[in-house]
């Protein structure tokens, strides 16, 4: 007479298919979920915000076309921001705005009136921090963009 093998059961198998099934599971939450969020890449007036952008680009462009750059340096122990225009441009008809942007706090956001040549901004009512300078002007038909991060002390 032969032994009888004792039934010794693992559980192994189970685990193994219990983990596929709880893996499946998930993978199905997940697809649900994807496919109830919504998801809004092109806003209503798509075509007039590509059309603004790329009339930005042009402008930048044409910003750095110039044969003597725009000069806008930051000197923080006077407090000035010192914006000198190209002397290509100089005895013709600027108009344009200098706006600060904080990103921290829209209230904060103002803008000034441009001048022909060189011109001073006081940073001394500024808070301290980081902040947006962008300079848009035209000269003549030309419109040209200027944007420099900085930080007040």
């Amino acid at each position: 007479m032969v032994p009888s093998p004792t039934s010794s059961r693992t559980l192994w198998p189970y685990a193994i298919i219990a983990v596929f099934v709880l893996f499946a599971g998930y993978i199905g939450y997940m697809v649900q979920q994807a496919m109830r969020t919504t998801v809004d890449l092109v806003s209503p007036d798509y075509y007039q915000q590509e059309l603004a952008y790329q009339q930005r680009m042009e402008t930048v462009a044409r910003t750095a076309a110039l044969p003597a750059p725009v000069e806008l340096t930051y000197d923080a122990a006077a407090q000035v921001l010192q914006l000198q225009l190209p002397p290509a441009l100089a005895g013709r008809a600027v108009q344009g705005q200098m706006h600060f942007f904080r990103p921290s706090n829209q209230k904060l956001d103002f803008s000034l009136p441009l001048q022909a040549g060189s011109q001073r901004f006081s940073t001394a009512k500024m808070q301290p921090g980081y902040w947006r300078a962008r300079l848009d002007f035209t000269v003549g038909s030309q419109h040209y963009f200027i944007e420099k991060e900085l930080t007040v002390k």
